[in-house]
C-alpha cells in the first residue's frame, strides 16, 4: 500500500500503554511520503472526535464530513501494518496549518 503525507487513514493503535490514545481510529500521515515509501514506520498524528477548541495543541477539521481534531500532543511513530485503509486527506490550508503547528510546538 502507498502511504502518502497528509492522508488520513483508519490504522489499529492496541495494544497502548498509560494515557495513550487507543483502538482503531483515524490518524493523518505527517511523515514525508518518500520516507513512507523506504521506511517499515511512518510518523503520524491521532485524530478524535472529543473536541477541544481551546487547547493550542489541537487542529480542528472535518474528516469525512464529522467534526475532528488532530491531536499534534499525540504524535506517534507506528509501524506500516497498524494501518488499514485510507479514508480522507486533509486540504491545503489543514495540512500547512498542521506543519506551523508542530513547528511552533517541538521547534
Amino acid at each position: 500500500m502507498k502511504i502518502e503525507r497528509y492522508g488520513v487513514y483508519y490504522a489499529d493503535l492496541n495494544p497502548t500503554q498509560g494515557s495513550e490514545l487507543d483502538k482503531i481510529r483515524p490518524v493523518v500521515v505527517i511523515s514525508q511520503s518518500e520516507m513512507n515509501k523506504y521506511l517499515e514506520t511512518i510518523v503520524v498524528c491521532l485524530l478524535t472526535t472529543k473536541l477541544h477548541p481551546k487547547w493550542r495543541s489541537r487542529i480542528q477539521f472535518k474528516c469525512k464530513g464529522r467534526p475532528s481534531e488532530i491531536a499534534v500532543d499525540q504524535i506517534r511513530t507506528i509501524s506500516k501494518s497498524r494501518i488499514r485503509t485510507l479514508i480522507d486527506r486533509l486540504d491545503s490550508s489543514t495540512a500547512m496549518a498542521l506543519r506551523c503547528l508542530i513547528t511552533e510546538m517541538y521547534g
